[in-house]
């Protein structure tokens, strides 16, 4: 039985919903920030305690740790440059410092520890996101062998930065030129990630597996974008871009930083899917994106 938890990454999307299940539970949770202001959401919250601290600087990851009974790392950038095998940034985010917080973990003695990696993720995957998250995996296991892995699919629900995005840019633009367009995703709530990583730091049998995470239904990029205008009530004309001038516009908005780069499109390559179709373990049951996303979608701020 845990009584404890740390969060690294805790109060970004993902983790503060990692963060409120944990304290609905009835747990003590430490959440690090480099800037307390970013978590002042959770707060409030009565058995949260938001510590700064630097989470790169080992003394401090290991003042962290102390007296925890499980750690979860929830960082993850999609904006990490370019290089092989991967950007600077992908390369201090998805696999130092993973390698850093299994490590911190294992010599404090924590029982417990959950990683988020993504989808696809591989050694030869062609982008460096998915590269690097690969290589965080691996460092993972290599500093702490039971630690439970976990790669969900594109992950959405009220907060979110890709239905979300999807439904901002509609508001502004008559035509909307999709690079990729017919990329393949199966997208998985928010609540459900946050559900199955709460579930593994309870679960002994989770220890030392890997769980692949997906929504019940596979949709293009198109259909995304054509189902937040449907909800949104901004349906717009959709004009699917072939690979070259996909291409450009990930260029293009890369150098200016907009929502896409190069890499982004390079992992949009390979279909963000299930093989074994509608995945969640611990017999969680798959939010429909329909059911969920509408809720926040249609709201006049969107």
């Amino acid at each position: 039985m845990i009584e404890s938890a740390l969060l690294v990454g805790g109060a970004g999307f993902l983790g503060s919903h990692v963060a409120r299940r944990l304290v609905g539970r009835g747990l003590h949770v430490t959440v690090a920030t480099r800037r307390r202001e970013r978590a002042k959401h959770l707060i409030l919250l009565p058995t949260v305690d938001v510590v700064e601290a630097d989470v790169f600087d080992a003394a401090a990851l290991a003042r962290l740790c102390v007296g925890q009974d499980a750690v979860v790392n929830l960082i993850g950038v999609l904006k990490g440059g370019n290089g092989q095998p991967y950007g600077d940034g992908f390369a201090r985010a998805h696999v130092d410092l993973a390698g850093r917080v299994a490590r911190a973990a294992w010599l404090a003695g924590i029982p417990t520890l959950a990683h988020v990696s993504a989808l696809k993720a591989a050694a030869d995957a062609p982008s460096g996101y998915l590269r690097s998250k690969a290589a965080g995996e691996t460092a993972v296991r290599t500093a702490f062998p039971e630690a439970t892995i976990f790669r969900p699919s594109v992950v959405f629900g009220d907060g979110d930065s890709f239905l979300t995005m999807f439904a901002r840019l509609l508001k502004y633009a008559p035509i909307v030129p999709l690079a990729s367009p017919d990329a393949r995703f199966q997208p998985v709530w928010v609540g459900n990630v946050a559900d199955a990583v709460v579930e593994a730091l309870v679960r002994p049998e989770s220890a030392g597996r890997t769980f692949e995470l997906c929504g019940p239904r596979e949709y293009s990029l198109r259909e995304l974008v054509e189902f937040t205008g449907r909800v949104t009530g901004r349906r717009r004309l959709v004009v699917g871009l072939p690979p070259a001038l996909s291409w450009a516009q990930a260029a293009m908005l890369e150098a200016v930083g907009g929502p896409m780069t190069r890499d982004n499109l390079r992992s949009m390559s390979v279909p963000n899917v299930c093989e074994t179709g509608c995945a969640l373990p611990f017999e969680l049951a798959a939010a429909a994106l329909e059911d969920v996303a509408s809720s926040y979608l249609a709201r006049p701020s969107r």
